[in-house]
């Protein structure tokens, strides 16, 4: 009943938080965000203290339920892992898994680089292994675009037939750097998870190891009882946290994630989850002659630790050659030089947005306009940026705000973000139609939302002069309407570069 329980929750949850990264309408983060908002880390740096406390909670009394229920990446190691255990019944072996002491150096070595990373602000380690990134960034690179391709191919679809019930989404590589780290952590944990099960969590994961400092005290834990246990070792085998030790009948509580493996397996009732707060171990469930001398302090004395290939390669969408009223070939726009990055509406500048980020990749899946992607840059590696080649950053939008659960973009309404400037656009006129090609243009000002664009004449001595754009900078948000649809190729005219910190205007 116990281990069902928990693979019915987990499945919730997983299936949750993944759709949340393939959700095209934007419908579903209404009822499914706060999945999100729960994860730990997100809730660390959201100092998000309500989250925090219940999960903290939930493993002192329960154990490391939250990594068997609802973390994303916990849940599909178990997804492999429990493909790899039918795997090898049906080849008649039934020892998948065997007990292995903790690995104490390794596993507190990397929770202390983490936590000196997030203190330094070393983004890229904190976003590389951050569980919950982790599986945004694997899901976002591989089944997100397969997602895509399905919803054109439905598009069209029912476009033959009259109807627009699915629209089309342009699928496009957005970082091929992102899409290699989102491989190899999808190769790295598949391969560790398929022989190891757990052994990410419990030994790379700061999260899990986070969490272990509590869950070794918690209230309720699996407990052996050394009268009935026959030493047949099924348990040991089952256990994919490998933290049984049926030897001295010991179960590690730091690495146990209450699977309920072992209790499901066990046919002498040998083991039991129940209340077991202040035992020294699992072995003070039989009599004083049969426990094992000196093993009852371990637990203990752990305390004192420190405290891709689904597709691939290019994920490119197959198009038609784009023309120009079918004569002449469009060139694609490339991303301009950007003396400051441009960050979100409601992330109010750059250190505040790169301080909170987890590049996890959910506001780049959820932006509608095409206007998010990851950054190539070392500094912000992975963290979201904005740039305006597909399309621009529309005033009545505000999704990214209203999915990161990390605080990185706080949340603002339609009406906020009107008084938001994140940058600021200047005019190149070396690239401007009106100088290279002499003909009238006013695209930028025509498009421009805030009215910052005039178009003034090019000599103003000259009543027949053309006009070029001027930028009242004092208007400008920096939505990039202008960068976006300014006809210069393959670089705009027009370009917007980002402030530092954000303005508002009253």
């Amino acid at each position: 009943m116990l281990k069902r329980t928990r693979i019915a929750l987990a499945s919730l949850f997983f299936i949750g938080i993944t759709l949340l990264f393939l959700d095209i309408s934007g419908a579903l983060h209404t009822w499914l965000g706060w999945l999100a908002k729960i994860q730990f880390l997100p809730a660390v740096l959201a100092l998000n203290v309500a989250v925090i406390a219940v999960l903290i909670v939930l493993t002192l009394v329960f154990g490391r339920i939250y990594c068997s229920v609802i973390c994303p990446l916990g849940v599909f190691q178990d997804i492999v892992s429990r493909v790899h255990v039918k795997a090898l019944r049906r080849r008649k072996n039934n020892r998948p898994f065997s007990y292995s002491p903790e690995k104490r150096l390794l596993r507190y070595l990397v929770w202390g680089l983490f936590v000196f990373a997030i203190f330094s602000g070393v983004h890229v380690f904190v976003s590389v292994l951050a569980p919950y990134s982790a599986y945004g960034r694997m899901v976002n690179s591989f089944l997100a675009p397969v997602c895509g391709w399905i919803n054109n191919l439905l598009a069209a679809v029912s476009e033959h037939f009259g109807s627009y019930a699915f629209y089309e989404k342009e699928v496009w590589l957005k970082s091929l750097p992102t899409l290699i780290v989102a491989a190899a952590t999808l190769v790295a944990i598949v391969m560790l998870a398929w022989k190891g099960g757990r052994t990410y969590c419990n030994t790379v994961c700061p999260v899990g190891t986070t969490l272990s400092f509590f869950s070794r005290f918690s209230l309720f834990r699996p407990v052996i009882d050394a009268e009935k246990c026959k030493n047949c070792r099924v348990c040991e085998h089952n256990c994919k946290a490998s933290c049984i030790d049926i030897d001295n009948h010991e179960i590690d509580y730091s690495r146990c994630v209450d699977c309920f493996n072992c209790i499901d397996k066990c046919k002498f009732g040998a083991l039991r989850y129940r209340f077991a707060y202040g035992r020294r171990d699992s072995a003070t469930e039989t009599a004083p002659e049969t426990a094992p001398a000196g093993g009852a302090d371990k637990g203990r004395r752990a305390f004192i630790a420190t405290a891709a290939t689904l597709t691939a390669a290019v994920a490119v969408n197959a198009q038609q050659k784009k023309t120009d009223g079918g004569f002449a070939d469009v060139l694609d726009k490339e991303a301009p030089e950007r003396k400051i990055p441009l960050t979100p509406f409601g992330s109010d500048g750059n250190d505040s947005f790169y301080r909170h980020c987890t590049a996890c990749q959910l506001c780049v899946s959820a932006c509608p306009n095409n206007v998010l992607r990851p950054s190539p840059d070392l500094d912000r590696f992975m963290q979201p940026e904005m740039s305006y080649e597909k399309g621009w950053c529309r005033p009545e939008c505000v999704r990214c705000s209203e999915v990161c659960p990390s605080g990185a973009i706080r949340r603002i309404s339609k009406e906020e973000k009107t008084r938001i400037g994140i940058g600021t656009a200047q005019v190149d006129r070396s690239l401007c139609v009106v100088e290279t090609k002499d003909v009238k243009c006013g695209n930028c000002a025509r498009h421009c939302p805030s009215g910052a664009i005039l178009m003034v004449p090019k000599d103003p001595s000259d009543p027949d002069s053309r006009m070029i754009p001027s930028v009242m900078e004092n208007l400008c948000t920096g939505c990039g309407a202008c960068e976006n649809l300014c006809p210069s190729r393959p670089i705009s005219a027009i370009r917007v570069n980002g402030k530092k910190v954000h303005t508002v205007t009253e």
